[in-house]
């Protein structure tokens, strides 16, 4: 896991490169590397070592003709059944998934993603042809941002990277429209700045004497299209569970000591269970934060659940007096508008887990986008999980003006369902495309790999594909995936409901929070932002929220997270 980074044109510059690098450093503080090839490239790496610690591995890594340079951020779980495969037509000189990645492409050209199980996100230099060849893994697991700009395309794996060197990058005013009247996070290529672009999941790039070329190569629809759907239940949770074992083996593959976030859901309950099958349960180490509030804290169902494995339970806590210290410094490595508390808290797992030595964490993100686990599946098809009925954004406190360019999305339907079109808007615009971003951002700020192994795509293809009444039965979502975990674990636990809040974001905003949020409101009209409000109807739905009307606290997280960005 590392970062990426690179300019391709006329006038790469080293000493825009080295700021680049610098900017994402924590992405990868094991070696940074460079290469340049002048006139025309300029491609950099900042490594993270997880598999072949060696230095053989350290990239940007040349092939053996010393015509290809690979600068890649992720894991190819898969590597040693393709090394094998590759074995007769390429010499390999170290154990790393690198090297398979990029004797991969050689030999087979674009068509090598299909044949990788993994989170990616890479760019070749070809320094025969002078061309870049760059792709995103099929969910978008590992970010690729993207700009134009002097002539030159510029490619980094975190925005602030591009913007340590390119400044013309004003907010994208109708992606923040957009973000405070319906809550979206922008499009699959779109970011919260003009100018600064991202290539989606499941996308390939190609760029040659200043001309860009996008292409997607992984057509989720039509894959799972061709997956029968007609076995039993029985026959559909066989299949899905040998898959399941097989994924998390894969993400058990590092050099490295590995560990897992725990809450007290089915997700997790079910990592876990399946984690120790494979793994000696006195090695594995677990991680769950808290924050001492009883109403909201999953720490009963955690240690409930580890109580009947006798994992390492590490616990912690993140309390109120953290918040302001971390929201500062999370906006400064999200870059975007981010998740709030919940996000906040679980920052606190990496930065232990760090502390701990740990360099790699599995979690249970994904479930719920492939087995239709949010409560809006069955009532509204909202994008916000339990608000119910209320609306969570003030949009009366924008200036006429600016809420105009709010545009509101609307997301191919390319099934022939209301529930298969509502999981893959989640899958692919809304719900997973922003938890990972949350996630890969608060991961390596800590350099550490987070892996997801729920997000296998044979899991998703195979479960997306599973008639309605596997997924949601009597009301209960998720439904087969908590047969599955039935024998596995207490009943308290398989059929515990889906619980949306972990932190107690509301009272904190209006109570320990109150004079930081004040702070933020004030500092709100300082900034760049300052025409997009009616300040005055700010402050009288934030003495509202004072007052009792705080079933949401989206919408004051909104304004206190922008006063931070911007």
């Amino acid at each position: 896991m590392c970062g990426i980074a690179g300019i391709i044109g006329p006038n790469p510059s080293e000493a825009e490169l080295q700021k680049m690098l610098q900017a994402q450093h924590h992405r990868g503080p094991d070696h940074t590397g460079t290469y340049f090839d002048p006139g025309f490239a300029a491609i950099g790496h900042n490594r993270l070592s997880i598999i072949d610690l060696s230095p053989d591995a350290n990239e940007p890594f040349i092939d053996n003709s010393g015509r290809y340079y690979l600068s890649f951020n992720g894991e190819i779980y898969n590597y040693k059944e393709l090394k094998e495969e590759l074995k007769p037509h390429y010499n390999f000189k170290t154990s790393s998934d690198t090297e398979v990645l990029l004797a991969a492409f050689i030999y087979w050209g674009k068509e090598c993603l299909n044949r990788f199980n993994g989170m990616f996100s890479f760019a070749i230099w070809d320094c025969r042809e002078k061309k870049l060849f760059a792709a995103r893994d099929r969910f978008g697991v590992k970010p690729f941002y993207y700009s134009e700009a002097d002539k030159n395309l510029y490619f980094s794996s975190e925005i602030k990277t591009l913007k340590n060197v390119i400044f013309d990058t004003p907010p994208n005013l109708k992606v923040w429209a957009n973000y405070f009247s319906y809550g979206s996070y922008g499009m699959p290529e779109e970011t919260f700045y003009s100018n600064i672009k991202q290539l989606p999941g499941g996308y390939l790039l190609e760029y040659s004497e200043g001309r860009l070329k996008l292409e997607k190569w992984y057509n989720f629809v039509s894959r799972v299209q061709n997956i029968r759907s007609e076995s039993s239940i029985e026959q559909a949770k066989a299949e899905y569970l040998e898959l399941l074992k097989d994924s998390i083996k894969l993400r058990f593959r590092a050099d490295v000591p590995v560990a897992f976030n725990i809450s007290g859901g089915v997700d997790s309950s079910l990592l876990l269970a399946l984690v120790n099958m494979f793994e000696d349960k006195q090695q594995v180490n677990a991680y769950s934060f808290y924050t001492g509030d009883k109403r909201y804290d999953e720490l009963p169902w955690v240690e409930q659940m580890i109580s009947t494995t006798q994992n390492p339970l590490h616990k912690v806590l993140f309390s109120a007096s953290e918040v302001q210290t971390n929201a500062i410094k999370m906006s400064r490595q999200q870059d975007e508008p981010f998740g709030g508390i919940p996000t906040m808290a679980y920052s606190k797992i990496f930065e232990q887990a760090h502390a701990n030595g740990v360099k790699v964490l599995l979690d249970g993100q994904g479930m719920d986008e492939q087995w239709a686990g949010y409560d809006y599946y069955q009532t509204s098809g909202s994008i916000i999980q339990g608000t119910g009925q209320n609306s969570p954004f003030r949009t009366h406190v924008l200036n006429p003006e600016f809420a105009a360019l709010a545009q509101k999305t609307e997301y191919p339907e390319p099934f022939d369902n209301r529930l298969q079109n509502l999981q893959f808007r989640d899958l692919f615009y809304t719900k997973l495309p922003r938890a990972l971003r949350f996630n890969d951002r608060v991961s390596m700020t800590y350099s550490t790999e987070l892996r997801e192994p729920f997000l296998d795509y044979r899991l998703v293809e195979l479960a997306f594909a599973q008639p309605e009444g596997y997924k949601i039965k009597n009301g209960v979502g998720k439904y087969m995936l908590r047969e599955i975990l039935k024998p596995l674990v207490p009943s308290t636990i398989s059929y515990a409901p889906k619980r949306p809040l972990q932190t107690p974001q509301r009272e904190w905003l209006s109570q320990e929070l109150k004079a930081f949020v004040e702070e933020k409101l004030l500092h709100l009209k300082n900034t760049s932002a300052t025409d997009w409000f009616d300040h005055e109807k700010i402050q009288k739905e934030w003495k509202k929220y004072l007052a009792g009307d705080n079933t949401s606290s989206f919408h004051v997280w909104q304004w206190v997270n922008t006063a931070l960005l911007l």
